[in-house]
């Protein structure tokens, strides 16, 4: 970018951002940098993949549904109708820009040069007095074609793109997108948290059978069994659009095992009765058990994001809805539940390949020392201790989470990086990982940790960046 303002800073993202040893910069620029993308784990809309969406403006892309910015406005004092309001988008990517120097040291900060770097090539500050400049380059250059959806994500080297889908989901656009020729595999993810979850609330729990008994055509679901029988018929579905993983965004996992009470717990909440909490646990133990039997048949993953404390503010939940950005981590229990739910699968052989994801920190040792319970050499890294998520997927969330990885199992058969995002333009998180990644490994060549065998390294950081996650998924 080039700018006659005497306002604006060359930015800091250089070659060499975050690799402070020499051996960290040639396992980057040698060995990571260049390899493709699968991103296992995300919430792109598959319906702007499947129509090729040309954004309007950089707001459009880059800020709506993004809390993150959100939470990092507000706490900046931030009127929340430059938020999710009724600001134009040109007075959102204001206040964006005049927040973003007050995020320095938040990955947010990062993030947003790497983004402005990788897809516009600007290479100055984002502030308020650079912003008009950047907002202009930026727009002209989305009403390119080579700026279109499907072009952003060749340019980044994407393979393969793993949605997350309820079981309603008629899967339409994933059959265009596959049907287009687009070369990159757009996968559906089977995430039935409701089907589950929504015991708790019996009008609701009905409208979700209602849906469900829809688009799987099986008439009305009456019992427990009815309800499984469609749950497996909408998992054949998605197995036979390609789909190869499960997701399960938990508090923390269910182990309350007691199929009497879960059948009377559905029982009871068809009748528009509220089950005790006895009841709704088991029902959604023995629900989550049963899901998990239909992935180890089908020779899929399955993931468990766990420990989210979600819709904090209930007056901006009213107002807003969920996923606006009030939700925090929580401090829940993890362990037990863990061995018991993976146990039980485990004792008939039917414990599918599993990623774990925390998002408290304390738990990550927890997670860490768990997979390796399961692990039964049947497949390399078999149980999984997920990379950094949500709130920990910065720059010292991913590094404690790869030391926990090292020290209790194996990094080096970690599948690596996700954006667990619904935004076109998150795809250098993978860089910012890689670079993180590296410079973990070089420091330890430089201190005299590791061996300077380059040759092996590099190997080491091309499958943590792409080849594990490729042979683990079976893409």
């Amino acid at each position: 970018m080039t700018t006659t303002s005497t306002t604006v800073q060359k930015t800091f993202i250089t070659e060499d951002f975050l690799l402070r040893s020499e051996t960290a910069r040639i396992l980057y620029h040698d060995y990571a940098k260049e390899m493709p993308i699968i991103d296992y784990h995300c919430h792109l809309p598959p319906d702007q993949i499947a129509e090729d969406k040309q954004f309007e403006n950089l707001t459009q892309i880059w800020l709506y549904g993004d809390h993150y910015k959100w939470r990092a406005m507000r706490a900046n004092g931030i009127n929340e109708k430059y938020c999710t309001g009724n600001g134009s988008d040109w007075e959102k990517f204001e206040q964006w820009a005049a927040t973003v120097p007050y995020t320095m040291r938040n990955p947010l900060y990062h993030w947003t040069h790497l983004e402005l770097l990788r897809y516009f090539d600007i290479d100055i500050l984002l502030n308020k007095d650079s912003a008009r400049e950047i907002y202009e380059e930026c727009n002209a250059k989305l009403k390119q074609p080579d700026f279109s959806v499907k072009s952003l994500l060749k340019r980044m080297n994407v393979k393969v793109i793993c949605t997350t889908d309820d079981p309603t989901d008629s899967l339409h656009y994933h059959q265009q997108i596959s049907k287009s020729g687009l070369g990159i595999k757009v996968l559906p993810t089977f995430r039935p948290d409701k089907s589950m979850l929504l015991i708790d609330s019996p009008e609701e729990f009905k409208q979700y059978l209602a849906k469900l008994s829809e688009v799987s055509g099986s008439g009305t679901i009456g019992t427990y069994e009815e309800l499984l029988a469609v749950l497996g018929s909408r998992h054949d579905f998605f197995a036979s659009m390609g789909g190869r993983l499960s997701d399960h965004g938990l508090e923390h996992i269910y182990s309350d095992f007691d199929e009497k009470l879960a059948k009377e717990a559905f029982a009871l909440t068809l009748n528009d009765e509220i089950a005790t909490a006895e009841q709704r646990s088991a029902f959604k133990s023995v629900l989550l058990f049963d899901l998990a039997k239909l992935d180890h048949a089908k020779s899929w993953t399955q993931q468990f994001h766990l420990g989210a404390l979600r819709n904090n503010n209930e007056r901006m939940l009213r107002e807003l809805g969920p996923d606006t950005g009030w939700d925090s981590i929580g401090d829940y229990s993890q362990a037990q539940a863990l061995s018991k739910f993976f146990n039980k699968l485990d004792s008939t052989n039917q414990l599918a390949k599993t990623i774990l994801y925390n998002l408290n920190p304390a738990d990550n040792e927890v997670l860490a020392t768990m997979t390796g319970n399961y692990n039964d050499g049947t497949v390399a890294g078999k149980m999984q201790f997920g990379s950094g998520w949500w709130f920990l997927d910065q720059k010292d969330g991913m590094e404690r989470q790869m030391n926990a990885l090292s020290n209790m199992g194996l990094l080096s058969r970690f599948v690596g990086m996700l954006t667990d995002s619904r935004s076109f333009l998150s795809y250098p998180r993978h860089e910012y990982f890689r670079r993180i990644l590296c410079n973990l490994i070089g420091n330890d060549v430089e201190n005299g940790e590791l061996p300077n065998d380059i040759p092996w390294l590099g190997k080491l950081v091309e499958d943590i960046s792409y080849n594990n996650a490729n042979n683990y998924f079976g893409f």
